[in-house]
C-alpha cells in the first residue's frame, strides 16, 4: 500500500465527492480526491474495475448497433474484442508514479493484449487502496443539483444496485464523471441502412471473426479497429470489403491489402437496397451478407440533468472549461477523460490532480464569464482550423498536454514518452501488420528504461 498523507488544510477543506466511473479516469481521480482529503465514493456499474479495459464477452443481449434501451443503460459497457492489442507501446502509458511494467507469468510484449492492462489497473486500484472506495455493481440513473438557493452547489446522486434493484438518494458536495468515451456507437446516415433485411452490427459487440466464416463482409471505417479487424476477418470470411472515407492509405495498409486476395479497399457507401447490395459513391458495388460499422463512438450521460447547462452537440461535450470544468456547474461538476488522441493515463491524471486541487481550495478557477469566453475562443480555433464539430475532444497534440500540466504543476511528457509515442506511430503506419511485434526504437526504449519514471519505482 503506498501512504497517502493528508494536511491539515486540506482536511479543513475536505468534500464528499462521487465519481461516476472505476475505469483509468475514475481509478486515478478517486486516489487524487483522496490525497487531497476528499471523501470519495466510486460509484461502477460493473463487478471489477477496469472501465472499458474490463472485458465483456457475452454480447448476446445487446441490440447489434448498439441502440440504447429506454433507459438510456447499454447492456454492455466495454467494446473490447477477444484479440485487441494495445496500439501504443507499454513504456508510455502509465501514471507518472506507477509504470506499466512487464511483469513474469504475464503477457510480457511491449504492445500486450487487452487483459495486461486491465491487470495494471487492478495493480493500481490496490497499490493505492482505491478498491475500498468503490461500490461495484451501481447504476447511476440521475445527478441533478439540490434543488435549494444557496451559494453553494450540491449535487443529488441516485443510484441503483443491479443485483438487488435497490435505489439509493445521496447528497454529494461535487461529481466527477469519468464514464469514458467508448462505449455508445456512432453510426453514419445511410440511404436504405434502415430497411437493409441482412446482418449490420456496430464494432462495439463486435468480439471475435468466427460468427462471419465465409460471408462476404462490408467494414464501414478506416480507423485503427477497422484496420485491424479487417486482417482478423480474412481469415474467414469470403471478402473483406474496407469502405474508407478516402482512398489514400498508408503504406502499411496498402501492403495487407496486397497481401491478401480477399480484402478489397472500397470508398464510402451511397446507398443500401433491399437485395443485399452494398452500392459504392463511385458506382461499384458487392452483394453483402453483414455490415460492420468501425464508425468510432459518441459521448453520452443519460444520468446528467444539468438543465441545458451541459449538451453534447455533434459529440461536442460544453461548455467544457479545458475539457474538464462546465464554467456555470464548476468547480461542483466535473469530466475526467473526455479528451481523445492524447497520451491518456497522465492527461488523466493531471485531470484529476486539478479538480482535487480546485475542491479543497489549493487552486481557483477563472471566473465563468472568462471560462466561457476561453471556451468561445477554442471552438473559434477549431472551426477556423477546419476541424469538424465531431472532433472537437480529439487534441493530438503534446503541446496542449504540457499547458494544461501548467495549471496544477504537473510535470510536463518526457521527452522519451513523445518520441516512443511517434515512434509506434510512424510504424503503425509502414508495418500496419507486424508493428507492435518488429520495432527499431531500441536506443529510445533504453532511454526510457533509465529516467527516474522507472528508476524511482519499487515494486
Amino acid at each position: 500500500m503506498v501512504s497517502v498523507t493528508l494536511s491539515e488544510a486540506s482536511r479543513s477543506r475536505s468534500k464528499k465527492v462521487c465519481v461516476i466511473g472505476a475505469g483509468p479516469s475514475g481509478l486515478v481521480s478517486a486516489r487524487e480526491l483522496r490525497k487531497e482529503g476528499h471523501k470519495v465514493v466510486v460509484m461502477e456499474q460493473n463487478n471489477d474495475v477496469g472501465g472499458q479495459w474490463l472485458y465483456q464477452p457475452n454480447v448476446k443481449e445487446e441490440d447489434p448497433l448498439g441502440s440504447v434501451p429506454t433507459n438510456g443503460a447499454l447492456k454492455v459497457h466495454s467494446s473490447i474484442y477477444s484479440s485487441l492489442r494495445l496500439t501504443s507501446p507499454r513504456e508510455i502509458m502509465g501514471y507518472s508514479d506507477f509504470p506499466f511494467l512487464a511483469k513474469k507469468g504475464r503477457d510480457m510484449r511491449r504492445f500486450p493484449g487487452h487483459k495486461e492492462l486491465w491487470l495494471y489497473l487492478k495493480d493500481f486500484s490496490e497499490a493505492f487502496g482505491v478498491r475500498e472506495m468503490i461500490r461495484f455493481n451501481v447504476r447511476v440513473e440521475f445527478v441533478g443539483e439540490e434543488d435549494k438557493n444557496e451559494d453553494v452547489k450540491r449535487w443529488i446522486v441516485r443510484s441503483k444496485e443491479k443485483l438487488s434493484g435497490k435505489v439509493t438518494e445521496e447528497i454529494f458536495d461535487a461529481v466527477v464523471v469519468a464514464t469514458g468515451h467508448y462505449s455508445h456507437p456512432r453510426l453514419p446516415s445511410i440511404k436504405g441502412m434502415d430497411s437493409w433485411k441482412r446482418k449490420q452490427v456496430h464494432s462495439h459487440v463486435y468480439r471475435v471473426p468466427d460468427p462471419f466464416r465465409n460471408e462476404v463482409v462490408v467494414v464501414v471505417g478506416n480507423s485503427m479497429s477497422g484496420q485491424d479487424i479487417s486482417i482478423e476477418l480474412v481469415e474467414v470470411a469470403k471478402e473483406v470489403h474496407l469502405s474508407s472515407k478516402s482512398l489514400d492509405i498508408t503504406s502499411g495498409l496498402s501492403k495487407v491489402i496486397s497481401k491478401y486476395p480477399n480484402l478489397h479497399l472500397q470508398p464510402q457507401i451511397e446507398c443500401l437496397k433491399d437485395d443485399g447490395r452494398v452500392i459504392f459513391v463511385d458506382g461499384s458495388w458487392v452483394v453483402a451478407d453483414t455490415i460492420l460499422y468501425c464508425t468510432g463512438y459518441s459521448y453520452k450521460f443519460p444520468f446528467l440533468e444539468s438543465k441545458g447547462r451541459v449538451e453534447v452537440d455533434d459529440d461536442r461535450v460544453g461548455p467544457l472549461f479545458e475539457h474538464t470544468f462546465p464554467p456555470p456547474l464548476s468547480p461542483s461538476l466535473s469530466f475526467v477523460g473526455i479528451p481523445r488522441k492524447l497520451i491518456g493515463f497522465p492527461f488523466f491524471e493531471a485531470q484529476a490532480k486539478w479538480i482535487a486541487q480546485v475542491l479543497s481550495g489549493k487552486l481557483s478557477l477563472p471566473s465563468s464569464d472568462q471560462m466561457l469566453q476561453s471556451v468561445a475562443d477554442f471552438y473559434r480555433s477549431r472551426d477556423l482550423a477546419g476541424v469538424p464539430k465531431h472532433n472537437t475532444h480529439d487534441i493530438a497534440d503534446f503541446t496542449y498536454c504540457d499547458k494544461y500540466a501548467d495549471y496544477v504543476g504537473f510535470p510536463h511528457l518526457e521527452e522519451w514518452r513523445k518520441l516512443l509515442c511517434l515512434s509506434a506511430l510512424d510504424n503503425s503506419q509502414e508495418n500496419l501488420e507486424t508493428y507492435r511485434d518488429c520495432w527499431d526504437d531500441h536506443e529510445l526504449l533504453q532511454e526510457a528504461m533509465q529516467s527516474s519514471h522507472f528508476t524511482n519505482f519499487n515494486s
